[in-house]
């Protein structure tokens, strides 16, 4: 059995999700000081979230990945963007997780973020635990919150405690397993360590934890794991309720590392060879080295530092000397990694994601796919002798997932594409930190980009006619540009031999 438990946190902004990080690290010992989230100013900021932008915005722009062990197990907790902007980049870290943390803010209950991220779980029968926090402030009932994620969600739920009272009468929470109830301490009223056995409840909480225990159904580990039953914890990740709760909650019923897809095989832990697939690559993380980092989740074998490994875009063996094991900007570097670890690896655009790495190279793995863009915008430089670094900027931002970029078959001027709107202030952010380059954003005539397939010949009448609307991805793939999405249909109806695709396999 392995001891090894990766997961991932979704939430809507603002549910707690930083704060809540924060604290399973300070709980699992690997930070001593957690950094209030809302100190915007100070520099022990939450450490897990370093871009430049995202001190400012206060959101995890990017998904870093945290390591600390506890009672024997490494937990790896992936940090994913809560923001709706970055769907793509969040789906393709939750395809490196085996389970996942859902945090909802007791007092809006689900929101449309929440909803979307555990789409993507339910796509991949990820197991959730649902934590829902801040219930030491006004919010909906008890009864409420389950009947939401039991209707919303059509999961069954299973609560494994009850918090007694909430917002001004909020005097703790009580464990259902153990009977005892948490409770607040000192003048900031958080929990110290303080447990109650056999504590008098008030008689209204008394009726309301065993309508919630009787009216609910029992954890069920086949069904939590199955993705059917979410067990749901009550606490305030702010003032240290329930957060050791889930801490053993991941530990003792999250699943180890899961089989992983390679087309029609499941590529078990057990295996002995060493494999791996890239679900994201960062670069710049250190500004000082135009660094870059392909972020690799071990599926199988004993990684050994040194080894070699083929990655399937490349197709010869790399070896890693110096792979990286993670605590967001402090890193140490691995000596040896086990299935479901991350590994960070060190390279200079070798690495892109959705690349497979094996000893053998004999398998690939799938799942990870590219999106269509939903908004595309002309990249204008202000000073025109900078286009070769904007295009190599371009092509850095669109391995990392950033971006996508497409180059048209007519015209001058390149094309980016996104999923939502905070992309775009990233990349110009990024464009002139990174890269000293100035560009303005401009519309283009296109609303959205189909990747097209077929057999060459129709390819090329296809081609023939529509040269002004066709452009190449990075890749050098054909995309169809499409005014809008009735153009798309209509060119499916007079091209019936032609597959006008909205996602492509990376």
């Amino acid at each position: 059995m392995s001891n090894r438990r990766t997961f991932a946190i979704i939430s809507h902004p603002d549910a707690g999700k930083t704060t809540l990080t924060e604290k399973l690290l300070l709980q699992g010992g690997a930070i001593h000081l957690a950094g209030e989230v809302k100190a915007r100013g100070q520099a022990r900021r939450a450490r897990s979230d370093w871009m430049k932008i995202e001190q400012q915005r206060g959101i995890s722009v990017t998904s870093s990945v945290m390591t600390f062990e506890r009672d024997g197990i490494t937990f790896n907790l992936l940090d994913t963007p809560g923001h709706e902007d970055f769907s793509e980049d969040t789906y393709r870290t939750l395809t490196a997780v085996d389970s996942a943390i859902m945090v909802i803010d007791a007092a809006k209950g689900i929101e449309p973020q929440t909803r979307k991220l555990f789409e993507v779980c339910r796509l991949r029968s990820v197991p959730i635990i649902t934590f829902v926090n801040k219930v030491d402030r006004e919010g909906k009932s008890g009864f409420e919150l389950l009947d939401e994620v039991a209707d919303t969600l059509a999961l069954d739920v299973s609560p494994q405690g009850w918090p007694v009272g909430m917002g001004g009468t909020f005097q703790g929470v009580l464990d259902f397993a153990s009977g005892e109830v948490s409770r607040p301490e000192g003048p900031s009223k958080e929990f110290r360590g303080k447990r109650e056995a056999d504590a008098a409840l008030p008689d209204e909480v008394a009726e309301e934890a065993e309508l919630a225990r009787i009216g609910y159904p029992e954890f069920d580990l086949e069904a939590y794991r199955n993705g059917d039953l979410t067990p749901v914890y009550f606490g305030s990740a702010l003032k240290n309720f329930g957060v050791t709760e889930l801490i053993e909650a991941i530990a003792t019923h999250a699943p180890p590392p899961r089989p992983q897809p390679a087309g029609e095989e499941q590529v078990s832990p057990e295996r002995d060879e060493v494999t791996g697939f890239i679900f994201k690559v960062q670069a710049n993380m250190d500004p000082n080295h135009r660094d870059r980092i392909a972020f690799m989740r071990q599926v199988s074998g004993t990684f050994k530092r040194g080894m070699k490994l083929t990655p399937s875009g490349l197709g010869k063996p790399i070896a890693i000397h110096s792979p990286i094991l993670f605590f967001a900007q402090d890193r140490e570097l691995a000596d040896t990694a086990e299935a479901g670890d991350i590994i960070g690896i060190p390279n200079h655009g070798t690495l892109r994601v959705g690349d497979t790495l094996s000893e053998k190279n004999q398998i690939r793995f799938t799942g990870l796919p590219n999106f269509a863009p939903e908004i595309l915008r002309r990249v204008v430089l202000k000073d025109p002798t900078k286009t070769k670094q904007l295009r190599k900027a371009l092509d850095d931002l669109s391995e990392e997932g950033v971006i996508q970029v497409f180059y048209p078959e007519i015209g001058a001027q390149w094309i980016v594409g996104v999923v939502g709107q905070l992309q775009l202030d990233v990349l110009v952010s990024r464009l002139e930190a990174e890269y000293k380059v100035e560009a303005n954003l401009e519309p283009a005539p296109f609303a959205t980009a189909r990747w097209l397939k077929g057999d060459a010949k129709t390819l090329g009448e296809f081609e023939g006619f529509n040269r002004a609307n066709l452009a190449r991805d990075r890749d050098g793939d054909l995309v169809f540009m499409a005014k809008s999405p009735w153009d798309v249909g209509y060119q499916q109806e007079k091209n019936p031999d032609l597959t006008f695709s909205a996602t492509k396999e990376r």
